[in-house]
C-alpha cells in the first residue's frame, strides 16, 4: 500500500476555488502533500496547498503537464481538459473520478442522454445545436412555452439556466448548444451525496432540501435531513444509488432531484465533487464531504456519512448593487449565536450573487435550525467597502 501520510506523495487539485480550500483542509490534517493548478493567482487554494500552479484548466499541455508531477489527480471543477486527462490514465496515471466519467457529465446534454439510456427517471427534454435550432423546435412545436432552457456548457451556480416564457425571454438566450426541458411541477428540490472508492465501496448521506433563490437559481439554504416522508427518502436514495452504480465514479457524486407533486423522484443533475448540498456535513456529520472525497480517491476505508446532529447551511454570496473590495457586514453578530459557524472562502472581491462563503448552524431540532438560519441570512450581508 502506498504511504499517503508525512510522504513524498503528491495529490493533485484541478482547480483552486472554496471546494478545493475545503478539500485542503482535509489533506492538512491526514499530512498529505498537494499541488493545485488554477487560472486565477488569487485562488482561494493559494494559501493552503503545498504547491500552487497559475494555469488555464481547458489548455491541454497545462493539464497534462501538471498531472504528470503527482501520483493522483482528482478535481473541484468540471470545466477541465478531457483530452488531457484521457492521456495521463492511458499513461497510467490514477485520476478520480475518471475521464470517462467527466465525459458523460461535463455537457449537459450528454448526461441528460446518459439518464435515459440508463432509464434513469428525469425531466423530459430536447437537445438544440444552436438557437436557430432552439427557435425552430419553437415554431413548429417541437416543444411548448414555457420551458426551462439549459447551456449544454459552462453552466454553474444559476448562470446558464432560464425559463423561458416568450418570445422576449428567447430574444436574450445566447447563441449555443442547449437543452429544453419541461417544466416540472415540485414539492421539494433535494439532493442526495453517494460516495464511492475504486475497491467498491459505497456510502450514501443522507437525502437534504434545497431552497433556491427565485432569482439567482441559486441554493440559499440546505437542510438535512430533508423534512419529507421516509418513503421518499428511501426512494431518493434507491435512484441516487442507481445513479453512482451507472457512472461508476470514485469519490462524490452529488445527486439533485425533484420531488413532484405525485411524489415521483427526477433526477435533475449531478457534480462529481463535493458540493453545496454536502456543505452542513463539516460541522453536523460524523465524516464531512471532503474527508471523505478525501478517503474515496485514495482507496481508503469511508467514514460514517451519519450525522451527529440537524444541520442547516446558508449561502453567503454577494448583495445587489455591490462590486469590488469584500466586507462581511454583521459577522460579529451571527457569531455569537449557538451552533452558528461563518466559512469564509478567501475571495477579496464581491459582486451580485457570487459565492463569498456559507454558514452552518446545527441543532438538534431541525425547525429551530432553520428558523436561525433565517436569522443568519438577515442578519450578514456580504457587500463591498
Amino acid at each position: 500500500m502506498i504511504n499517503f501520510f508525512s510522504s513524498n506523495f503528491k495529490l493533485g487539485i484541478l482547480g483552486g476555488g472554496q471546494l478545493g480550500k475545503m478539500m485542503l483542509y482535509e489533506t492538512r490534517k491526514y499530512d498529505i502533500k498537494t499541488y493545485v493548478l488554477d487560472p486565477s493567482q488569487d485562488a482561494p487554494c493559494k494559501i493552503a496547498c503545498d504547491h500552487f500552479q497559475q494555469g488555464n484548466l481547458l489548455d491541454y499541455d497545462t493539464v497534462y503537464n501538471f498531472g504528470k508531477k503527482v501520483d493522483i489527480l482528482t478535481f473541484e471543477i468540471e470545466s477541465v481538459n478531457l483530452k488531457a486527462l484521457a492521456q495521463l490514465e492511458k499513461e497510467g496515471k490514477k485520476v478520480y473520478p475518471s475521464y470517462k466519467t467527466l465525459e458523460k457529465i461535463q455537457n449537459k446534454g450528454i448526461q441528460k442522454l446518459f439518464y435515459k439510456d440508463n432509464k434513469i427517471p428525469t425531466a423530459e427534454f430536447t437537445r438544440f445545436s444552436n438557437k436557430a435550432h432552439l427557435t425552430e423546435g419553437i415554431t413548429s412545436n417541437k416543444i411548448k412555452l414555457p420551458f426551462v432552457w439549459k447551456s449544454t456548457q459552462g453552466g454553474y451556480d444559476g448562470k446558464g439556466v432560464s425559463i423561458v416564457k416568450s418570445g422576449a425571454d428567447l430574444a436574450k438566450l445566447p447563441d449555443t448548444e442547449c437543452i429544453a426541458e419541461s417544466l416540472v411541477d415540485f414539492k421539494n428540490e433535494l439532493a442526495v451525496i453517494v460516495v464511492r472508492n475504486p475497491s467498491g465501496e459505497i456510502r450514501t448521506y443522507p437525502v437534504v432540501e434545497m431552497e433556491f433563490h427565485p432569482e439567482a437559481n441559486q441554493v440559499e439554504y440546505v437542510i438535512c435531513p430533508a423534512r419529507i416522508d421516509t418513503t421518499i427518502a428511501k426512494k431518493a436514495i434507491q435512484i441516487a444509488e442507481k445513479v453512482s452504480k451507472v457512472f461508476e465514479h470514485v469519490g462524490i457524486l452529488a445527486i439533485e432531484m425533484f420531488q413532484t407533486q405525485d411524489d415521483d423522484i427526477l433526477v435533475n443533475e449531478v457534480s462529481p465533487r463535493p458540493h453545496n448540498s454536502g456543505h452542513y456535513s463539516i460541522e453536523a456529520s460524523y465524516t464531512n464531504q471532503f474527508e471523505q472525497h478525501i478517503r474515496a480517491i485514495l482507496d481508503l476505508p469511508l467514514g460514517s456519512t451519519e450525522s451527529k446532529t440537524s444541520g442547516v447551511m446558508v449561502n453567503l454570496v454577494g448583495e445587489e448593487g455591490h462590486t469590488g473590495d469584500v466586507v462581511y457586514k454583521n459577522i460579529e453578530d451571527i457569531m455569537k449565536m449557538r451552533g452558528v459557524t461563518p466559512h469564509i472562502y478567501g475571495k477579496k472581491q464581491t459582486r451580485p450573487y457570487r459565492k463569498m462563503g456559507h454558514v452552518t448552524i446545527i441543532h438538534e431540532n431541525i425547525d429551530e435550525a432553520r428558523k436561525i438560519a433565517e436569522k443568519v441570512k438577515t442578519t450578514i450581508q456580504v457587500i463591498s467597502k
